[in-house]
């Protein structure tokens, strides 16, 4: 019943933009706190940005005034908006939603930053 669904991928130039959405269904959007990781091939899985319940949002250095998460609590979605878009942020980009002992992970996405 819980379900976390991304779109908005595909590929894009270099110094592009994407925007990315993750829909929540099955659970209390609002409780939870919302991330966004990435994974290349062959490298760990990143944390990129987090949107906490509070309103507190962080991100990773290797995007920060480049990326902005935002919620929408009326609408249960979670965007990653991505600009001047570099090849090194090629990936797939994951949704997640945790509360304390709770952890749900949406499909992912695949973002490719090409010439």
């Amino acid at each position: 019943q819980v379900q976390l669904v991304e779109s908005g991928g595909g590929l894009v130039q270099p110094g592009g933009s994407l925007r990315l959405s993750c829909a929540e269904s099955g659970f209390t959007f609002s409780s939870y706190n919302m991330g966004w990781y990435r994974q290349a091939p062959g490298k760990e899985r990143e944390l990129v940005a987090t949107a906490y319940t509070g309103g507190t949002t962080n991100y990773a250095d290797s995007v920060k005034d480049r990326f902005t998460i935002s919620r929408d609590n009326a609408k249960n979605t979670v965007y990653l908006q991505m600009d001047s878009l570099k090849p090194e942020d090629t990936a797939v980009y994951y949704c997640k939603a945790w509360l304390s002992w709770r952890n749900y992970w949406g499909q992912g996405t695949q973002v490719t930053v090409s010439s």
